[in-house]
C-alpha cells in the first residue's frame, strides 16, 4: 500500500480553480447582476454621463469585462488540467477537506489581489463607485483575507486527518 501523501498538486489545482471560480462569482454577481463595478467604471463611468458618453463607456467596460472573464475561464481550465493530472498520480492522497480548503483559499486570493490591484493601486474600479467606496473596498479585501484564512484552516485540518489516517493505515504495533 502506498502511504505517501503529497497534496501540493491537489492544493495548486484547487487554488487555481478557486481563483477562476472566485473571478466568475465577482464578474457575474458584482459586474453583471448588481452592475456595481464593471472593469473600468472609475475611469469610464456608467452613471451621471451624457448618453453618447454612456454608450462608449458601456462598450469599453463590456470589452474589458470580456477580457476579465477570459482570464477566469483560462484559470479555471488550467485548474481542471492540474486537477486531472493530480488525481492520476498515485502519490497524491485525495482529500475533500484539502480540495475545498484550496478552493476557498484561491477565491480569497482572487479577492485580495484583485482588490489591491484594481481597487486600490490602479483605482480602475471600486466595489461601489458612489459614496464612500473605501469602506466597500476594505470589506471586499477583508472577505479575501477571511476566505484565505478559512481555506488555510480547512487545508491544515485535512492534512492532519490524512496524517492520522496514514498512521492508522500503516500502523499497528511496531510500525
Amino acid at each position: 500500500m502506498h502511504n505517501s501523501t503529497d497534496q501540493r498538486s491537489l492544493i495548486a489545482a484547487g487554488t487555481l480553480l478557486g481563483i477562476g471560480l472566485g473571478g466568475f462569482v465577482d464578474g457575474i454577481v458584482f459586474h453583471q447582476l448588481l452592475q456595481a463595478h464593471n472593469m473600468l467604471t472609475a475611469r469610464y463611468p456608467e452613471t451621471g454621463v451624457e448618453v453618447a458618453t454612456l454608450a462608449a463607456n458601456l462598450e469599453i467596460n463590456m470589452f474589458w469585462g470580456g477580457l476579465f472573464h477570459s482570464f477566469c475561464w483560462a484559470t479555471t481550465a488550467l485548474g481542471l488540467v492540474w486537477l486531472w493530472l493530480a488525481i492520476r498520480r498515485p502519490e497524491v492522497s485525495l482529500s475533500n477537506e484539502i480540495f475545498v480548503g484550496s478552493l476557498l483559499f484561491g477565491a480569497g486570493l482572487f479577492n485580495l489581489v484583485e482588490g489591491l490591484i484594481d481597487h486600490e493601486m490602479q483605482g480602475i474600479h471600486h466595489v461601489i463607485e458612489a459614496g464612500n467606496h473605501l469602506l466597500w473596498d476594505v470589506v471586499f479585501l477583508g472577505s479575501g483575507v477571511a476566505l484565505m484564512l478559512a481555506g488555510w484552516a480547512v487545508i491544515r485540518a485535512g492534512r492532519h486527518d490524512l496524517g492520522a489516517a496514514r498512521g492508522v493505515v500503516g500502523g499497528g504495533a511496531g510500525a
